[in-house]
């Protein structure tokens, strides 16, 4: 038996749970968010990493679909809002493929299924606006996880690409953290700055995730997460899900990737635009700078890495398919999970790590923190706290 067939084998059992996949903001920049023009019940290969088949041929059984607004944008509310209903829109429409999830237990009977358990996480504490009742409401609607930021810094916690503003979370950042543990909604430290990371750790009762973050030792990228940090997941139980995005993993790319940014905003663009014009100027600027190609073994270098570093108890996988314009050979799309199995398989890592990389770790962590919830909601009750009063 190949690799390859091995690999497809394991996820039969235990499928792929992914941290992150962008494919409701696509759906807005592409169509807002008309999925007759958007179906993904059919081919979108043209348009978007992710639809239906390709979903079954990366054997992916548990998506969290980033709920996302960009972070320097007017009415982040409003848009998360618009976020979470077309992620229900998605469930309703294909319910023999996607089923809602809100719990580990969600996520089991999903796999038991065969269907795809569909998670929310929302993409920056900006989504908030300062607000733990809002917070509170992002949890009813069944969003799982907080990033506690995106690209720029927010008032209660700097990023980990803008300026140090207030030197990691304040004291209402850390508010945030203790709401979220009393209601059961994962901590995410992906685009956090290093001193955010570690003041939410300090703070976090339950385990804490990096829903899309590779391993800043093999790749020099703020977005990546310091061995320093790594080293205390055992410790927090938390979960460092890789991520495949060319300019986190390959030193080259991000080199690269720093003069592509540059001309998208000579062209008046964001830097980030992945509507058709924004991929027309990338195309053309690549044509005149062949990027540097990350592949499937520079992923699996990050997961040795952090494996090393952290122990196989604590690593998973968050793609970020949709969220970026570029991804690594092998894995150019959601069908390619089980290149990655391959890879590791012929690294040497067991059928056992493997499960434990693809599905186990995330349930565990979403059921620990279930579990803080319950605890924590027998001796606590809903604060109110507002930035006001704890940051002045």
């Amino acid at each position: 038996m190949t690799s390859l067939a091995k690999a497809r084998e394991l996820l039969r059992e235990f499928p792929v749970a992914d941290g992150h996949n962008d494919l409701p903001w696509a759906l807005r920049e592409q169509v807002r968010y008309d999925l007759d023009a958007r179906d993904i019940a059919t081919d979108q290969s043209a348009c978007l990493h992710t639809d239906l088949a390709r979903l079954r041929a990366g054997c992916v059984g548990a998506q969290f679909w980033s709920v996302y607004v960009p972070s320097d944008r007017p009415g982040a509310v409003p848009g998360t809002l618009e976020q979470i209903d077309c992620v229900r829109q998605l469930i309703d429409r294909y319910p023999a493929e996607l089923r809602a999830a809100l719990t580990a237990a969600d996520m089991e009977a999903a796999r038991a299924e065969g269907r795809v358990a569909s998670l929310m996480g929302a993409e920056g504490g900006h989504s908030i606006d300062n607000s733990l009742a809002t917070l509170r409401a992002l949890y009813a609607l069944g969003v799982r996880y907080l990033t506690l930021t995106h690209n720029h810094n927010i008032a209660w916690a700097d990023s980990a690409t803008d300026d140090p503003a207030v030197g990691g979370l304040t004291a209402f950042g850390r508010a945030v953290v203790r709401e979220m543990n009393r209601e059961g909604m994962l901590v995410d430290l992906s685009h956090v700055a290093a001193t955010t990371m570690r003041d939410a750790l300090d703070t976090s009762a339950a385990p804490v995730i990096f829903s899309h973050s590779s391993s800043r030792a093999v790749c020099d990228h703020p977005r990546n997460i310091p061995d320093d940090v790594l080293e205390r997941l055992p410790a927090n139980g938390g979960v460092a899900m890789v991520t495949f995005v060319p300019k986190f993993v390959l030193q080259a790319a991000v080199d690269w990737t720093a003069a592509a940014d540059e001309n998208m905003r000579a062209h008046g663009l964001h830097h980030l635009d992945t509507t058709p014009e924004g991929m027309a100027v990338h195309r053309a600027f690549e044509e005149r700078n062949p990027r540097p190609v990350a592949t499937v073994s520079t992923v699996a270098d990050h997961l040795d890495h952090m494996r090393e570093v952290a122990g196989i108890d604590h690593l998973g996988i968050g793609g970020d398919y949709d969220g970026t314009a570029f991804t690594p050979d092998g894995l150019d799309d959601v069908s390619g999970y089980p290149n990655l199995i391959a890879e590791l398989l012929d690294r040497g890592w067991s059928g056992t790590d493997l499960a434990k990389l693809t599905w186990q770790n995330t349930v565990r962590v979403l059921g620990a923190a279930e579990d803080v919830a319950r605890d924590l909601g027998t001796r606590t009750g809903p604060s109110n706290a507002t930035l006001e009063q704890l940051d002045g």
